[in-house]
């Protein structure tokens, strides 16, 4: 690659192991899907779906199953120069159970340790780092070191450079000491432009749950976006510039709300690339994630540009 990537992503890679069936409890399950899966990862599939450059920097095991990762980046158009083998920890694999509209309950399963916590800052690349347009990192990679160190080492070198963003992705559960997690986020968010999390992850970054508040508190912590997502009530925006975009959901008939995040945060890096009104990146970002809420996978369910404008074309004919 001698152009910059447009967007480098860097946390969880794994297995989803999804029931094909729905409204079934997770023992009478009978018939499974195997799907790449991971936040990080997720959001580099669906930046690529919408014609972006991207790659991603993880670690598997050294195993069937991050072969099977590896092989399927590279299907999704999806660099895996970065996704490296670790010879100590299996692939994580994550199940779920499906009970629409709104229970998904996850099992992950990451011990004793998840490879993707491996990462360490003398393997990065980082000019690759510094070049790419948008740098994409999550609040799990901050959970565990080597990761910690390495996720900083990365923000560090980047410099606040293009675009760079800070999924807050909290996840108590990866966490020895959750009380821990704040001082680790308030690092990182010295060192990005965009913060996004839904109502419970921006507590865990600025202490505060009104959206309007967290917002600001973020913008504070020295973001120049901050992108507050709840749930049935839309999304709300703010800019530094005093800019501000408060979006409704697209109501879909609800299959698998698992992956709708990651498709609202391929299609933020798309829209933000393209240099689009903030209220327009909010619109379409909520419609791709609409989309992958009706399907069952997430990686494979991310969506084209086709089919985001022609939701939001129908959405707009209502």
């Amino acid at each position: 690659m001698t152009e910059p990537y447009d967007l480098i992503t860097m946390g969880r890679i794994g297995v989803d192991i999804y029931p094909l069936q729905t409204g079934v409890p997770l023992p009478q399950v009978e018939t499974f899907g195997k799907f790449l899966g991971g936040s990080a990862t997720n959001v580099a599939v669906a930046a690529a779906r919408l014609g972006r450059s991207t790659a991603v920097i993880s670690r598997t095991g050294n195993d069937p199953f991050g072969e099977y990762c590896r092989q399927a980046l590279k299907e999704f158009g999806v660099d895996d120069r970065w996704v490296t083998p670790v010879a100590a920890y299996p692939t994580p694999v994550t199940f779920c159970e499906i009970f629409p509209p709104d229970n998904f309950p996850l099992y992950f399963y990451r011990l004793p340790k998840a490879p993707d916590l491996e990462i360490r800052a003398e393997e990065l690349d980082l000019d690759a780092v510094r070049e790419a347009h948008v740098f994409w990192i999550t609040g799990t990679g901050l959970c565990e070191e080597p990761s910690r160190s390495a996720t900083l080492a990365a923000l560090g070198a980047r410099a606040r450079s293009g675009i760079t963003i800070f999924d807050l992705d909290w996840r108590p559960m990866f966490w020895r000491d959750p009380a821990e997690a704040r001082g680790y986020y308030t690092q990182a968010l010295k060192h990005v432009t965009v913060a996004v999390g839904n109502l419970d992850e921006c507590e865990v970054a600025t202490g505060l749950r009104e959206p309007m508040a967290c917002a600001r508190a973020l913008l504070d912590a020295g973001v120049e976006l901050a992108v507050v997502k709840q749930g049935p009530k839309g999304v709300l925006a703010v800019h530094r510039d005093g800019t501000v975009a408060e979006v409704p959901p697209v109501p879909v008939e609800v299959v698998n709300g698992l992956g709708a995040g990651d498709a609202f945060g391929g299609s933020l890096v798309h829209g933000l690339l393209a240099g689009w009104q903030l209220e327009r990146i909010m619109r379409y970002a909520n419609a791709a994630g609409a989309l992958v809420a009706s399907r069952l996978a997430c990686s494979s369910a991310m969506p084209t540009e086709t089919e985001v404008e022609d939701l939001l074309r129908e959405e707009s004919d209502r």
